[in-house]
């Protein structure tokens, strides 16, 4: 989970008291402010940082948990931990140019918090960072200007930064905030489900999904006819006869399909476009987000594969009539649609809930 700490620096009156009561109610990991009688009201469940850029360190730091500091101005905070053992030092770095961006990787190795502020809107600088104190013990916190760079920072060189410092500039934000740092796509619950029939059903319009992102030999996404039962289509990693792989590639099944998107929601195949979140899933149940780059949509024959799971649940799976199109089994076992026969395993998965629009939902609804 990343850290989301919210700068009240810059608000003041009715504004600051909406966006500090809406940070408590999000239990973000922490409040950040240059005043240090803004931390004596907020509650134990956040914790209290005190940012000094210009100002001098108060006398009595009764009531910050972390301090953090401009070690230039302030000195270094080894000398800082001895004179106030009572609380933790940080180090703030902004980056401008090279020295400064050494002081940053320096201070991303050797302190329990570095926050940084980057002046341009490049993240190579972050990289960076983020490389250079890979083996460092504490935790790097960059500044964000919005909610939109924020979910770029958590990304970068895959690690991301280990949390993020933004300064709402109305309420709302601090809820999106906290909703990108947890945006991590959670593990599922594959099932080991039994083909009971295969039949050809004649020709349809199949969607084969090109993402972004290179997909591994035990992975691919989840795709079926009903919402509540996916079987594990394999992306084309595996090695052909005709054609070179394309690792980016899923051939998913026909239009109507089901797959799972971004926040468990499911969209059909035919809805996905360049630019839409799919969810990837290996042989595990580990998940990852990845983007659409496009999808391409042909007429082609189909082949319906039939399966039961183990309590009798029924998962109806419609895709491309060809021997190169595959599916998943158990331990990644890749079996070419055309080879598949009643009694096969293959991989799937069973959602419990009904959907309404792709969002899971607690009502009646039958399939068939």
């Amino acid at each position: 989970m990343k850290l989301c700490w919210i700068d009240v620096r810059p608000l003041q009156g009715p504004v600051k008291a909406a966006v500090l009561e809406e940070a408590v109610h999000q239990r973000v990991d922490a409040i950040v402010t240059d005043d240090i009688a803004d931390l004596s009201a907020l509650p134990p469940t956040v914790k209290k940082v005190l940012l000094l850029r210009e100002n001098p360190i108060p006398e009595d730091l009764t009531g910050a948990e972390i301090v953090v500091v401009d070690t230039d101005k302030h000195g270094s905070t080894a000398e800082l931990t001895q004179r106030y053992p009572e609380v933790q030092w940080g180090r703030y770095v902004e980056i401008v140019d090279a020295d400064s961006l050494e002081q940053a990787c320096r201070s991303g190795l050797s302190e329990a918090w570095s926050v940084l502020d980057f002046r341009d809107p490049t993240k190579i600088p972050l990289e960076i960072v983020i490389a250079a104190a890979i083996k460092g013990e504490g935790s790097l916190i960059t500044v964000a200007k919005d909610v939109e760079e924020s979910q770029i920072i958590f990304g970068v060189l895959e690690l991301g930064s280990d949390g993020v410092m933004l300064a709402p500039v109305q309420v709302g934000e601090t809820t999106q905030l906290v909703a990108a740092a947890a945006e991590q796509s959670p593990d599922l619950a594959l099932t080991e489900l039994t083909v009971t029939g295969i039949q050809h059903v004649g020709m349809g319009e199949r969607a084969c999904v090109d993402t972004c992102s290179y997909l591994g030999k035990d992975e691919g996404i989840l795709v079926g006819s009903h919402s509540k039962g996916m079987i594990l289509c394999v992306s084309e990693t595996h090695p052909l006869p005709y054609m070179p792989t394309r690792p980016f590639r899923v051939n998913a099944g026909a239009i109507h399909s089901y797959t799972l998107g971004k926040g468990g929601r499911t969209n059909y195949l035919s809805e996905l476009v360049s630019g839409s979140r799919v969810t990837a899933v290996d042989i595990t149940g580990k998940t990852r987000i990845v983007t659409v780059g496009r999808v391409k949509i042909e007429s082609r024959p189909l082949l319906q594969i039939s399966a039961v799971a183990p309590d009798g649940r029924e998962v109806d799976l419609i895709l491309q009539d060809d021997w190169h199109v595959r599916v998943l089994g158990p331990g990644g076992m890749v079996l070419n649609s055309t080879h598949i026969e009643p009694g096969d395993k293959v991989l799937g998965y069973l959602p419990t809930e009904d959907r309404h629009v792709g969002y899971p939902i607690n009502e009646f609804c039958r399939e068939q």
